[in-house]
């Protein structure tokens, strides 16, 4: 269903791929290095989980909700449990997908990403609390606004997230006191995880990771008190 939904090939594959090639082969924004795809691409990758488990999610579930699918399927054989799973696999399969796609692109504009086999670990697992943390807020929006609403909500956090959360413009060029407002947002916290492990080959800090863990327990518990399948 994912795959045959135009719109959301367009933001979960599409977008990502566009604006990594603009801000690659531009000099909209500042870099701190010499190659900008080096310091592009981390931020990419940590946009895709966003517009995935954030945006994607949020819109597809507000929709079927609204909608009524949700309601029907809670009362069948596949069960509340079944039907989260399902979501998560989902977003899970569309997140490898996208890593793969977005990694080829950006190797193909000359990235060498650091950090190693230890490296690697630990951008899966700032990945996957990003991603809970992301899903998280997204479902808590499905399951309380209208499907407009929530879909204007979700885009509206989006654009936010993207330029407030150091994604494509550097917490170097930002104040102070954003700087830490933006280690408190999932987004933040993931995309400079991954900015210290794959663009200077040192481990994520320990704010990052405090703010990743929390949000990655807090948001989904918040989702699954206030959700509405009606």
């Amino acid at each position: 269903m994912t795959i045959r939904r135009g719109e959301t090939l367009l933001l979960t594959i599409g977008i990502p791929v566009l604006l990594l090639l603009f801000f690659s082969l531009t000099h909209v924004t500042a870099s701190p290095g010499a190659r900008r795809v080096d310091f592009v691409a981390p931020g990419i990758l940590a946009l895709c989980v966003l517009s995935t488990s954030l945006v994607a999610l949020s819109i597809a579930t507000g929709f079927e909700r609204s909608s009524g699918v949700l309601r029907r399927l809670h009362v069948t054989p596949l069960g509340q449990r079944r039907l989260i799973g399902a979501k998560i696999s989902g977003v899970l399969v569309t997140e490898v997908i996208q890593v793969v796609v977005l990694s080829g692109v950006a190797l193909l504009l000359k990235w060498r990403p650091d950090g190693g086999f230890v490296g690697a670990l630990e951008v899966v697992l700032a990945l996957v609390l990003g991603s809970a943390g992301s899903a998280g807020i997204g479902l808590a929006l499905a399951g309380r606004l209208r499907a407009e609403v929530n879909l204007a909500a979700s885009n509206g956090l989006y654009l936010v997230l993207l330029l407030l959360s150091g994604i494509v413009v550097p917490l170097s060029s930002m104040p102070l006191f954003v700087r830490r407002v933006v280690i408190g947002l999932p987004s933040g916290a993931m995309a400079e995880a991954l900015h210290r492990v794959l663009g200077h080959g040192v481990a994520p800090t320990v704010a990052d990771w405090l703010s990743l863990s929390l949000w990655a327990v807090a948001a989904p518990l918040l989702a699954a008190r206030t959700f509405r399948f009606d």
